[in-house]
């Protein structure tokens, strides 16, 4: 009973014994720093090409600063006239006026009698 036990445990304990050694191995590698005079294989190319890379995207991220300010301004407008309207039609449904009500289409308080707009 208790060798099997045991069997038990070490089947269990066997997989995360090896995944700790071969992560134990490998840390030393991939803690090795890139010094000058080192020899050191950069994965990704050399750093000539990836600060060129990197260049080009500023310069494309400034370049489109003008457009997404002007995107995030027209979302800025929209934001505002939806939020002036719920007011608006919280104060024209708490309206003393029996003639008034809420068109919801043109975001307007009119008159039931005439159609105009009702001026609070």
């Amino acid at each position: 009973m208790k060798s099997l036990s045991i069997q038990r445990l070490m089947c269990g304990m066997l997989p995360v014994a090896m995944l700790i050694l071969a992560a134990s191995w490998q840390a030393p590698a991939l803690a090795a720093n890139c010094t000058q005079g080192s020899t050191c294989v950069t994965v990704n190319g050399d750093s000539a090409a990836n600060g060129q890379q990197a260049q080009q995207s500023k310069e494309q991220w400034d370049d489109t600063r003008s457009l997404r300010r002007k995107v995030n301004t027209r979302v800025e407008k929209e934001f505002d006239k939806v939020d002036r309207a719920i007011d608006d039609e919280e104060s024209c449904n708490n309206s003393y006026n029996v003639n008034a009500y809420w068109e919801s289409t043109t975001r307007k308080c009119l008159d039931r009698q005439t159609g105009r707009p009702i001026n609070r």
